[in-house]
Formats: C-alpha cells, sequence, structure tokens
C-alpha cells in the first residue's frame, strides 16, 4: 500500500525562522510608549493582523488594548512583519493572524554594593621633650595623630 502525500489546499503563511523569530523580532522593535512607562501601565495588547497573498501585513486591528499609546506601538511593530507565503493555485487569498504583545516595565538595575571597603590609616609617632631640663630624664611619651580616610 503506498502512502498517500498529504495536499493542503490553502497554505498557510510562515513567518521566517518560526515562532520563536517572530516573538524575538516584536519584542527587538517595540518600545516602550513614554507616557505609558511613565505613569506604569503593563499589560497585554491583542492584535489581529491581515497578511495579503505577498507576505506583508495590510491591517491591524486592536482585539484588547490597554492604552496610553501601547496600542498604538503594537500595531506599528506588527504592520512591520513580513511573511513567506507559498503560491495557492494562483488564488490572492487574505490571511488572518492573531498576536498578543506583552508589555512590562524593566526591573530597575540593582545598585552595585562594593565587595571590599578600602580603609586608608596613616599614623606619625613624636616624643616630646622633657619641660625641665633639671628633672632627670625618663623616657618621653609618644603623641599618636591619626587620620582616616574612606
Amino acid at each position: 500500500m503506498a502512502k498517500e502525500k498529504k495536499t493542503l489546499f490553502i497554505h498557510q503563511p510562515q513567518y521566517k525562522g518560526g515562532p520563536k523569530e517572530l516573538t524575538k523580532f516584536i519584542y527587538t522593535h517595540l518600545r516602550y510608549p513614554k507616557e505609558a512607562f511613565e505613569i506604569g501601565v503593563e499589560g497585554t495588547v491583542y492584535i489581529e493582523y491581515d497578511i495579503d497573498y505577498q507576505g506583508n501585513v495590510v491591517a491591524t486591528r486592536v482585539v484588547q488594548g490597554i492604552g496610553h499609546g501601547c496600542d498604538e506601538e503594537a500595531c506599528r511593530v506588527v504592520q512591520m512583519l513580513k511573511f513567506d507565503v507559498e503560491r495557492n493555485r494562483g488564488v490572492h487569498v487574505l490571511f488572518h493572524q492573531k498576536v498578543k504583545v506583552v508589555f512590562k516595565k524593566p526591573k530597575p538595575a540593582p545598585v552595585p554594593v562594593p565587595s571590599t571597603t578600602q580603609v586608608q590609616v596613616a599614623y606619625t609617632v613624636t616624643t616630646s621633650a622633657p619641660k625641665n631640663v633639671e628633672e632627670p630624664t625618663k623616657p618621653a611619651e609618644p603623641t599618636y595623630s591619626y587620620s582616616i580616610k574612606l
């Protein structure tokens, strides 16, 4: 018995590199809107888009948005996508797909704590001379002074 070849009547468009490359492209070109970043807006924007027979995104629609410029930014990036489309028996087909774009503020980088603190100590030792020459000579007491720099 011979294996039957599975044939598709309509070939769906594919992003070059697959879904992981599609996600990578979106997030490398996505720019967090200034207004949304300043007020701390986070969330997911759901976009529907149409792909023509040449692989170009021709229309985008926001299904569910979060506002503050995030919806427009997600549409801008999705419109930059380019798909590989096989010929579909000479018929020009308009494809519909969906994608979600997540806006999440990056966490601030922790302030590096110095691992070692350097302490510099300088001190001098001086001997004081006896006040009266008539006193028997006894050893002079040293005087110490310190300076510490941090």
